[in-house]
């Protein structure tokens, strides 16, 4: 496996690749790497001759200079397990490196990027599509992985590739969960041990609704799964949001769409940690 700190050697490198006509895999990552990202560059190393991954924790889609400082980097661990899931490169660029000058580009996409995580943090899309646009530009992928974990941002990703008419394909790969259900997170290095003890609740929240909805109506289910997870001491609920799977708009009825998802973001602990999850009520 070979680690690449500046853009144009890695892209020498793909150019040969392609000459040879490897089709090419990307699985954009920040670092901080645990099963979920090896899940994704399993499947990408399975379904295409070569595979890139990108390490960079990206500032433009933090809203919160905290969290940013805070973000766990750990490039060194990233590149054994990496090299243990069969990548083939590692694109680890500074920030000089990926953002030569301001990126002073827009990306909106209402009303997939202005609801949920794009209402409660201003930008945060916007940053993602700024890197995410750039990294496919740079690696040119014939397909990028992202897992299911950041669903909104699949959907805001999706809008981008359509816009900018970029030749991609956009694989969307299962959740992983621990054994206890918290789906797995770079985030989750940072809680402590009795933090890292509720966090479990969420999803246990998550999935009791599921039967719940059965028999009650969506408002009522949206209560009770706030309630379930405020009623853990350390855990406070942002926002729980059921929306249609394709607009990401709320709904007030199970039957106003055959594709129904819970989303949720919620805080743990004193400093606090802010973990998402969602929920697929129906699925078409």
């Amino acid at each position: 496996m070979k680690v690449f700190n500046k853009i144009v050697d890695l892209q020498n490198q793909l150019f040969e690749d392609r000459k040879q006509g490897k089709e090419i895999g990307l699985v954009p990552t920040m670092g901080a790497l645990h099963e979920g990202h090896a899940s994704l560059v399993r499947r990408s190393v399975k379904e295409n001759g070569i595979t890139v991954v990108s390490v960079f924790v990206n500032p433009t889609q933090f809203n919160d200079k905290n969290d940013l400082k805070n973000y766990p980097r750990t490039l060194d661990a990233d590149c054994k397990l990496l090299d243990e899931c069969g990548a083939d490169y590692v694109l680890a660029p500074s920030v000089e490196e990926m953002y030569p000058t301001p990126d002073t580009r827009q990306f909106e996409y209402p009303p997939v990027s202005t609801v949920m995580e794009g209402a409660h943090r201003p930008g945060h899309f916007n940053g993602v599509c700024q890197v995410v646009s750039r990294l496919f530009y740079i690696v040119k992928p014939n397909r990028a992985y992202f897992g299911e974990k950041d669903w909104q941002q699949i959907a805001v990703v999706k809008a981008m590739v359509r816009h900018l008419q970029l030749p991609v394909q956009i694989v969307e790969c299962d959740i992983v969960r621990d054994e206890d259900g918290l789906a797995r997170s770079s985030r989750n290095t940072l809680l402590s041990k009795d933090e890292r003890a509720i966090a479990p609740a969420i999803y246990k929240a998550l999935k009791s609704s599921l039967t719940y909805a059965k028999k009650h109506t969506v408002q009522e289910t949206h209560d009770k799964v706030v309630a379930d997870i405020n009623a853990v001491d350390g855990l406070d609920v942002e926002y729980f949001s059921i929306v249609d799977g394709n607009t990401l708009q709320d709904v007030d009825s199970w039957d106003t769409t055959p594709y129904v998802v819970g989303c949720i973001t919620v805080y743990c602990g004193k400093t606090p940690i802010r973990l998402i999850d969602h929920i697929k009520y129906k699925e078409a």
